[in-house]
C-alpha cells in the first residue's frame, strides 16, 4: 500500500469552494472546528475536478457516526452493512462516512466492528473504522477516491485519480476480480461511470466485466432496482444500455427483454428501446422530468406484446390478454430487479392503455384524453408507431385530436378521424356533424334488428 498522498495544494487544482454546496461546508467546517478531519470525497471532487456540477456533496471523516450526531441534531444514522450519518438540511440531504480500515479480517459475531464475508466474498458487513489511509483502499475507482481538505483546500490523492481523470481512464483500485467478488454492484458501476463520463475502461478493470457478469445474481433485486434507475435515468441511457449489453449485464438485470432484443422477432423492440432511451437522455439533458414508470413500460413492452398476442390466440380479448401478458411478465421480473408496486401498476395501465387508443369512435374516445396516463401513454404510441410497433395513423389521429377544439373533436370521434366521402367532404365540420354518408348508412343498419323477431337471419 501506499504511505502517503500526494498533496495538490489549492493553486494547483480548479476545485472551489464556491461551487460547492452550502450545506456541504456547514458540515465540513462544523467537523473541522470539533477537531475532526473533514473531506469532501468521492464523485462530487470527480466532477468538480471535470468541470461539472455534481449531484451529491459527500463528506468523509475521521469522527465516527456516533460522534457526528453529537454535533448534528438535524442527523440520523443509516446503514447495517455500513453505517452512515445523513445530515438534514429541508430536503437537501449531506451524507457522511467514517474512514473504513483495510485488511481481511472476517468476524461472525460481532455486528457492531467486524468484516463479514460470505462464501463468494461479498461484503455483508464493514463496520470497522480507520484512517483516511486505510479508507481510500477501500474505495471502487481511482476517480471516486479523491480527497478535497477543507483544512487547506488541498486534494489527496492515494491511487493516482488526478492523472486517470486528465487521461480518461476508469480503473479499478486493488485487484479487480476480488474488488467484484466483493460487491458485484462495482460491474453496475464500471459500466454507469463509463458511460457517464465518457472514459475508456482500463483492459484489468474491463477483462473480468463479462465473465463475472453471473455474479449479479447474488445482489438483492431491491438494490438493482436503484441501480437500474441510476443506469436508464442519469442522462446517459444509451450508451449505459449498449455497454449492458456488451457485457452481458443486461441479460442478468431483463433476461426475458434481452432474450426477445437477441431472436429474430426483436425488431422492431430494440429500435423502439433505442428510441426510447434517446428520447430519455434528451429530456435529461433539457432539464425535463423523466419517469422510472416510462423506463419500465418500454424496457417490458415488448416481451409483454409478446405473450399478449399468444394468449389473444388462445380466446383472450385483446385487452385481457394483454393485463395477463403484463402480470405475469412484471411477476417473473421482479427475480431479478424488484420493481416496487408504485411502478407496476402505472406501468400495466400505460400498457392498457396501447389497446384502449386502438378505438378512434364513440363518446368514450374524448374521455381518454383526461385519463391520467393519457400524455405518457400517447408518447409511448408515437414512439411505437416510429419504430413500427403501432399503425402511424393511429398516432397522427390522436395528436391531431388534441389539437381540435370541442367541436371538432366530436365531429372526429364521430368519423374515427376519417374524412366523409368528397361530397360532404366540401361542406367541412358542419357537413359532417349535419348528417353525410356514414350516420345514414349507420341509421339503415339498425332498422332490420329492431324488426326481430321473425325476420331473417342473414
Amino acid at each position: 500500500m501506499e504511505t502517503g498522498p500526494r498533496i495538490i495544494p489549492r493553486p494547483e487544482h480548479n476545485v472551489s469552494r464556491a461551487h460547492i454546496s452550502n450545506n456541504a461546508l456547514k458540515v465540513m467546517y462544523r467537523l473541522r472546528d470539533a477537531g475532526y478531519q473533514a473531506f469532501l470525497v468521492g464523485g462530487g471532487v470527480r466532477d468538480l475536478l471535470l468541470g461539472r456540477e455534481p449531484k451529491d456533496f459527500d463528506i468523509a471523516t475521521d469522527a465516527h457516526p456516533e460522534e457526528v450526531r453529537q454535533l448534528f441534531r438535524n442527523c440520523r444514522l443509516i446503514g447495517r452493512r455500513f453505517r452512515l450519518a445523513h445530515v438534514f438540511f429541508g430536503r437537501d440531504i449531506v451524507e457522511v462516512a467514517t474512514f473504513r480500515a483495510a485488511g481481511d479480517e472476517v468476524g461472525a459475531d460481532d455486528e457492531e466492528s467486524l468484516l463479514l464475508l460470505d462464501d463468494d466474498g461479498r461484503i455483508l458487513r464493514d463496520n470497522r473504522y480507520g484512517g483516511i489511509g486505510d479508507d481510500v483502499w477501500r474505495r471502487d475507482f481511482t476517480a471516486n477516491a479523491l480527497y478535497y481538505n477543507i483544512a487547506d483546500f488541498s486534494i489527496w490523492d492515494y491511487a493516482g485519480g488526478v492523472e486517470d481523470i486528465r487521461a480518461g481512464v476508469l480503473r479499478l483500485i486493488g485487484e479487480p476480480e476480488g474488488r467484484y467478488r466483493e460487491d458485484p454492484v462495482r460491474l453496475l458501476r464500471a459500466v454507469r461511470f463509463a458511460a457517464k463520463l465518457g472514459f475508456r475502461i482500463e483492459p484489468a478493470t474491463e477483462a473480468p466485466l463479462r465473465p463475472l457478469a453471473p455474479t449479479l445474481e447474488s445482489v438483492p433485486p431491491a438494490r438493482l432496482f436503484d441501480e437500474v434507475l441510476k443506469l436508464f435515468l442519469g442522462g446517459h441511457a444509451v450508451a449505459s444500455y449498449e455497454l449492458l449489453r456488451r457485457y452481458g449485464h443486461f441479460a442478468q438485470l431483463f433476461p426475458v427483454v434481452d432474450a426477445l432484443l437477441d431472436s429474430e422477432a426483436g425488431e422492431p423492440y430494440r429500435a423502439l428501446l433505442l428510441a426510447a432511451l434517446r428520447n430519455t437522455d434528451q429530456r435529461v439533458a433539457e432539464d425535463e422530468p423523466v419517469t422510472p414508470v416510462f423506463l419500465f413500460c418500454v424496457l417490458l413492452w415488448g416481451p409483454v406484446r409478446r405473450r399478449a398476442v399468444a394468449l389473444e390466440a388462445a380466446g383472450e380479448s385483446p385487452l385481457q390478454a394483454l393485463l395477463l401478458a403484463a402480470d405475469e411478465l412484471m411477476d417473473g421480473q421482479q427475480r431479478q430487479v424488484a420493481v416496487p408496486r408504485r411502478i407496476t401498476t402505472p406501468v400495466k395501465e400505460m400498457m392498457a392503455l396501447q389497446v384502449r387508443l386502438q378505438r378512434t369512435r364513440g363518446r368514450r374516445v374524448l374521455g381518454m384524453l383526461g385519463h391520467p396516463r393519457f400524455r405518457a401513454a400517447y408518447d409511448f404510441l408515437c414512439l411505437r408507431a416510429a419504430a413500427g410497433d403501432a399503425d402511424p395513423g393511429l398516432a397522427q389521429f390522436w395528436t391531431e385530436l388534441q389539437a381540435l377544439d370541442e367541436a371538432g373533436q366530436k365531429a372526429a370521434v364521430e368519423t374515427g378521424g376519417r374524412r366523409a366521402q368528397p361530397a360532404a367532404a366540401g361542406e367541412g365540420e358542419a357537413g359532417q356533424e349535419d348528417g353525410g354518408a356514414k350516420p345514414a348508412r349507420a341509421r339503415r343498419r339498425r332498422r332490420p334488428r329492431r324488426r326481430k323477431p321473425g325476420g331473417a337471419s342473414g
